[in-house]
């Protein structure tokens, strides 16, 4: 018969499936407080644990809190990723008690006056939704903000309510987005907006596009592509390893970019200029350009972005670069 130890240890090591992290945290919790905890307390680790709280109030100690006590108060000053109270070091710690207290006050103070409204900014528009919907409105969105496109591996996504559940909103999945953390906290109940048309419509193509579908001998093939644009060397280059940046959604108009698509393509630009710089040391620069409409040279109706690698002398007066599109203004 196993003891507990033995019991515990083979439960943590090879039995428990976590769908998320939290039972190792709510484990931790109640071998850290003796073998029992609150709720309160094991909540509270989780939070500890759950990066888009920690994001959500940095954003707000920096862009709030932090800049009335430091810009129009004059209280704090920032230093870094610290903020530090102007002439702490004149208290005495009998004076700090005495201010710590009255911070408590006035926090129990307000709390009490406006009760859990004060926190309806974080409530009303989220909701709980449970991990199998979560999943479901990230793979649908690509595990990406619906409005600015920026990925889930870089600023933590939430699940929004399209129509605030204070507004009558439910928490079916028709009704849910996913929103990065800043575009949620800005959008907040104000709106109804519905963004996940912007998600669909990436999938739009047309028939015999030369664009629409990648392939050929020229395609770049090494990190050369995700789910929102590729890239591939240009038929016609203008200098070895000229490179298309391409949108996979067919769209005339550099104009008509969605803002997921724009950053997705500015990241593949700079993963392919990175890319030529490694390959060849005789690349000192390079022209980046797009062509919209036909009266400024484009030819094929799908937008398409140029990174064109330059080298020393590889014309006799570069100075001016794009502004050679129109013959005679390039020089200045």
């Amino acid at each position: 018969m196993m003891t507990k130890f033995e019991e515990l240890n083979d439960f943590i090591s090879n039995k428990m499936r976590m769908s998320h992290i939290y039972q190792p945290v709510m484990l931790k919790t109640l071998l850290s407080q003796g073998g029992s905890a609150p709720i309160t307390t094991i909540a509270l680790s989780l939070l500890s644990k759950d990066q888009s709280q920690l994001d959500y109030y940095q954003h707000i100690t920096k862009t709030m809190v932090g800049k009335v006590l430091t810009k129009n108060r004059g209280i704090t000053e920032r230093l870094g990723d610290e903020y530090h109270l102007k002439g702490f070091d004149e208290l005495s710690q009998e004076q700090v008690d005495e201010l710590i207290m009255l911070c408590e006050e006035k926090i129990d103070g307000y709390i009490e006056k406006r009760g859990k409204a004060i926190w309806s900014h974080r409530t009303q528009s989220s909701g709980y939704i449970s991990g199998t919907v979560r999943y479901e409105v990230l793979k649908r969105a690509k595990h990406r903000c619906e409005l600015c496109g920026i990925s889930a591996e870089v600023k933590a996504i939430e699940v929004d309510h399209i129509r605030p559940r204070n507004k009558g909103g439910s928490d079916d999945i028709s009704n849910l987005q996913a929103l990065c953390y800043s575009c949620n906290s800005m959008k907040r109940d104000r709106d109804d907006t519905d963004f996940r048309g912007v998600a669909s419509s990436y999938k739009d193509r047309e028939e015999g596009c030369l664009f629409c579908e990648e392939g050929g001998e020229e395609q770049v093939q090494e990190e050369a592509s995700d789910e929102l644009c590729y890239s591939r060397l240009d038929g016609y280059a203008v200098t070895p390893h000229h490179t298309l940046i391409i949108p996979r959604r067919h769209v005339s108009s550099y104009f008509d970019l969605y803002q997921p698509e724009i950053n997705a393509m500015h990241r593949m630009l700079n993963i392919q200029k990175k890319k030529i710089e490694e390959m060849d040391s005789t690349v000192t620069g390079f022209n980046i350009g797009v062509n919209s409409g036909e009266d400024a040279g484009q030819t094929i109706f799908h937008v398409h972005l140029h990174l064109i690698p330059r080298r020393s002398g590889d014309v006799e007066n570069p100075r001016g670069g794009v502004r050679g599109v129109i013959p005679g203004r390039q020089s200045y």
